[in-house]
């Protein structure tokens, strides 16, 4: 049995939280490898939803262990509320089912206060952060200035380690107009949630390989989609950490070879949050009919998502680069209905034909989409659980978008609820 990581292959947004869940039921371990409390999954589960934006999806189900990677940033005090709204809904989460990575770095207070103050100075040129310290907290990490879980265990040695943070901190505040962090503080805020999350610290890349060489099924799943890698990405308009397939190795402890089957989770249309590049984004009724059918607000901000055509260029490129093996084609219900469908083929860029996303951000801001149009269908595909169910053109719709990709569309997601799911191929066979 092959170990699966769930990826994103747009934007973000994918519905990866049902595909995640649908897979989680038949893991042992699900493990988050990146990101932080920024994303988030929504779970409908016998029509009861949860909200995720920091937990793995395993929490939700009894019996199985989630593990919070050493690639994730946490914010302990998101963590603790999070665990708290999720007790409130009869979810129990306790350090038997939920571990984190003891050398996970932390946002802190001054992260989400120096993101949101670099935000607003940011004029016309913002990146579109939540404001949540994430971006930060990887500097810090990068910096090798970050506070990390397992430094909470031993107040003694905390203090060097915040004069450390404080003073690179504390300069920026400074030319910020800030005022500056103090130190016994900011000591007292750790100090204080310091029993609340020290409860869940382990080592978790021993913790998984002992659960691979048992033969247990490990799922790991990303926050995000691929075209925010900060090195693969629409950068600098991406999110501040790896958010392509190869990430879950690094942000878990796990060597690559043992990461298993790559599945890629991709809308039957295109949507973003943020600024940034968007070559088949409709500011028109259709793109609001999009979004009005999709539901398309952000699971952890609430924000409107920017909606358009299916850009077949953006998720062949994730494919190669995330070495995607298939696709999961969710939402595509909300194309029912529609008399023409556009599909995105190409790119112009200065008149001539590409067909890949150009590196440079000036680039991306110009290239124009060259269309293909797909003749719609008028019958409902909502909660089809197999291709029979399917009318005939979302059929060819599905198979002209696997001859575009170059990749095999192995499951369709045809409703938010889980069973309402067609699958072509098993990711953990």
């Amino acid at each position: 049995m092959a170990n699966v990581v769930v990826v994103g292959a747009q934007w973000g947004d994918e519905g990866k939280g049902k595909i995640v869940d649908w897979l989680s039921e038949r893991a042992d371990v699900v493990v988050r490898f990146q990101g932080g409390h920024n994303a988030g999954h929504t779970l409908v589960i016998g029509g009861k939803t949860f909200k995720l934006s920091l937990l793995p999806s395993g929490v939700v189900r009894p019996d199985k262990l989630s593990v919070i990677g050493n690639g994730v940033v946490v914010d302990p005090w998101a963590l603790t509320d999070e665990i708290a709204r999720l007790t409130q809904q009869g979810i129990k989460i306790t350090p038997e089912n939920l571990r984190i990575a003891e050398n996970a770095t932390l946002i802190l207070p001054l992260h989400r206060e120096l993101d949101v103050v670099r935000e607003a100075a940011a004029g016309t040129e913002k990146i579109g952060t939540t404001g949540r310290g994430i971006g930060p907290a990887y500097e810090d990490k990068v910096g090798r200035r970050a506070i990390r879980l397992q430094d909470l265990a031993s107040p003694a040695t905390l203090g060097a380690k915040i004069d450390r943070a404080l003073a690179h901190h504390n300069a920026l505040r400074r030319g910020l107009g800030q005022p500056e962090v103090v130190k016994d503080e900011l000591m007292a805020e750790l100090i204080a949630i310091a029993p609340k999350v020290l409860p869940y610290s382990d080592v978790s890349w021993e913790l998984l390989d002992q659960a691979r060489r048992q033969g247990k099924r490990i799922l790991f799943e990303g926050a995000q989609g691929a075209l925010l890698d900060v090195d693969h990405g629409t950068y600098p308009f991406v999110t501040s950490s790896n958010t392509v397939a190869a990430q879950a190795a690094t942000g878990s402890g796990i060597g690559p070879g043992h990461v298993g089957y790559v599945l890629g989770i991709a809308k039957a249309y295109t949507t973003r949050v943020g600024s940034g590049p968007f070559p088949t984004e409709l500011l028109d009724a259709v793109g609001e009919k999009i979004g009005e059918r999709g539901r398309e607000f952000g699971t952890v901000t609430g924000r409107k998502r920017r909606c358009g055509w299916f850009d077949s260029v953006l998720v062949r490129q994730v494919a190669k680069v995330s070495g995607i093996d298939g696709i999961a084609l969710t939402k595509l219900d909300v194309l029912d209905g529609f008399e023409t469908i556009r599909i995105c083929v190409g790119y112009k860029l200065n008149g001539e034909r590409i067909d890949r996303l150009p590196a440079s951000s000036s680039a991306q801001a110009i290239v124009e989409p060259i269309y293909e149009d797909f003749e719609g269908w008028s019958q409902s595909t909502q909660g089809a659980r197999r291709w029979a169910d399917l009318p005939a053109q979302a059929v060819k719709y599905v198979r002209r978008v696997e001859e575009l990709i170059e990749c095999p569309v192995t499951l369709l997601s045809t409703s938010p609820e889980r069973d309402d799911t067609i699958l072509m191929k098993d990711p953990f066979v």
